[in-house]
C-alpha cells in the first residue's frame, strides 16, 4: 500500500519540473501509540468533486491506459482490514496528503 501511494505521488509531479516539487513521507506515533504515516506531494492535487470517489474500485484520475483504478481501493481495503484508517486532503495546484493511521500492536503476553 505504501509503494502504491508513493508511486501515485511520483506520477502526480508534472513532467519536466521534478526539481520544483517534493514528496515527503513521515512516520510517528500518536498519543495512543498508533502508527501515523503521512505521505504528501506537491503535485497537481485532486479536484474536490473527485475526492469522494478515489477509493472506489476502478476509479482513476489518470488518463485511459495509465492506471487500473485499483491501487487506492486495494490500499484502502488493506488498511481497513488492519483496523486502520486512511484520509486524504488535497488542493488543486498545491498537492495531496494521505494520512494512514494503523493501530499499535497489542502488548505481547508472557507465556505461562
Amino acid at each position: 500500500m505504501f509503494l502504491n501511494l508513493i508511486t501515485n505521488a511520483v506520477q502526480a509531479i508534472p513532467e519536466g519540473d521534478a526539481r520544483g516539487h517534493e514528496i515527503r513521507v513521515s512516520a510517528t506515533a500518536d498519543d495512543r501509540g498508533d502508527l501515523v504515516v503521512e505521505l504528501s506531494d506537491t503535485g497537481g492535487g485532486i479536484p474536490p468533486h473527485l475526492l469522494g470517489r478515489i477509493f472506489e474500485p476502478y476509479f482513476s484520475t489518470k488518463p485511459v491506459g495509465q492506471g487500473t483504478g485499483l491501487g487506492l481501493s486495494i490500499s484502502h481495503s488493506i488498511i481497513s482490514s488492519l483496523d486502520g484508517k486512511i484520509t486524504v486532503a488535497s488542493e488543486v495546484g498545491r498537492g495531496t496528503t494521505f494520512r494512514i493511521v494503523l493501530p499499535a500492536a497489542p502488548p505481547e503476553t508472557a507465556p505461562c
